[in-house]
């Protein structure tokens, strides 16, 4: 998983990076309204921590534009401000979910887990793609209800073609996702894992669109 947080706080910023690349999350950090994108076309990103008070202008603004541009990344809303109507005022401007500050690192790992499920159409911790059964948080894989052993890069990679099922993942976003803090996997790497996967759960449940990337069918 890929965050985008927006957050002009530098303790709160740091922590919370730490906090999700203890969970293997990547997080680009930005600190001000002006530096945030306008189109999330070429962003790698799963979900918005957006704080509804910047320096330079209000998140809500911001929040508000990009669903005129029809921009449909779940958006997570951090704030100090506690009020029902400041909640409410969020929710209905187009977030997915809203957080109050203070609040504890594991309720933001698990609302962030919630709102980029809901957003890949899966309504539980387990992911059903026709004969497999994808459990993220145990690291888990069954086909046909049997499990199946998968090394964690190999799990990794299928998780990330699982977040949106029917749809190409390029090997280069693949490659950014499975590293999110150093140097993305060299391609070749990618591909031996996909030989891998497919070896173990079917060479028809992963299509190869060539010359693009790879899509988990159901």
């Amino acid at each position: 998983m890929n965050i985008l947080m927006i957050e002009d706080d530098l303790d709160l910023g740091r922590g919370l990076v730490a906090t999700l690349k203890v969970q293997s999350i990547g997080c680009q950090w930005i600190r001000r309204a002006a530096d945030a994108p306008e189109s999330f076309t070429e962003l790698d990103c799963d979900c918005v921590l957006l704080d509804l008070s910047l320096p330079d202008g209000e998140g809500r603004d911001l929040l508000t534009r990009w669903r005129r541009n029809g921009v449909t990344v779940p958006v997570v809303i951090m704030t100090a401000r506690s009020q029902l109507e400041e909640r409410l005022a969020g929710l209905d401007g187009g977030a997915d979910d809203f957080l109050v500050k203070p609040f504890a690192p594991a309720e933001l790992i698990s609302r962030l887990r919630a709102v980029t499920r809901r957003y890949a159409q899966q309504a539980s911790e387990i992911w059903s793609l026709g004969p497999l059964e994808i459990e993220p948080a145990a690291h888990a894989v069954r086909l046909r209800g049997q499990p199946i052993d998968l090394t964690p890069r190999e799990f990794a990679v299928l998780r990330e073609l699982a977040r949106t099922p029917g749809k190409v993942v390029s090997k280069e976003k693949l490659s950014k996702r499975l590293s999110p803090f150093g140097e993305p996997l060299d391609t070749a790497v990618i591909e031996v894992h996909i030989f891998n996967l497919r070896k173990k759960i079917g060479a028809d449940l992963i299509h190869t669109v060539r010359g693009v990337g790879y899509m988990v069918v159901t």
